[in-house]
């Protein structure tokens, strides 16, 4: 079974939704994995998922995105700092690397005195695909 940082116990339900996003490309609500979950058979509860999404995201093993409307979205991604390009559509993701918003950063932090700085960024526009529909 796959285990949640943090968490004192691992159940079928959590390894559930941690096999859940590990088979799912791009970012999902809470809703969307629950409606995932029920419609292959399992007995989870929405707020087993909202609590896993939360150790998940503490741990910094999922990614978290928020959409102008406010609907946080989650997806489990490769460790490491990065940002994303989000289709505001379909909810495409791409990571994306930018070494000079590292650069600023850090020079931000430093010019005010700031330690242990750190920064989110998520691009969101239209994707080709949906562009083109």
């Amino acid at each position: 079974m796959s285990v949640v940082p943090g968490a004192t116990r691992n159940t079928r339900q959590r390894a559930q939704v941690l096999a859940l996003l590990a088979a799912t490309d791009g970012f999902r609500s809470a809703q969307q994995l629950h409606a995932n979950l029920r419609d292959e058979g399992a007995q989870v509860g929405l707020t087993t998922v909202y609590r896993t999404l939360q150790l998940l995201a503490d741990a910094g093993e999922v990614d978290q995105m928020r959409l102008p409307d406010g609907e946080q979205l989650y997806r489990r991604c490769g460790r490491g700092h990065h940002h994303h390009l989000v289709c505001r559509l379909c909810g495409r993701a791409v990571e994306v690397e930018i070494p000079s918003v590292e650069r600023w950063t850090r020079n931000q932090a430093a010019a005010h005195g700031f330690v242990d700085a750190d920064h989110t960024i998520e691009i969101v526009g239209t994707c080709a695909d949906c562009a083109t529909r």
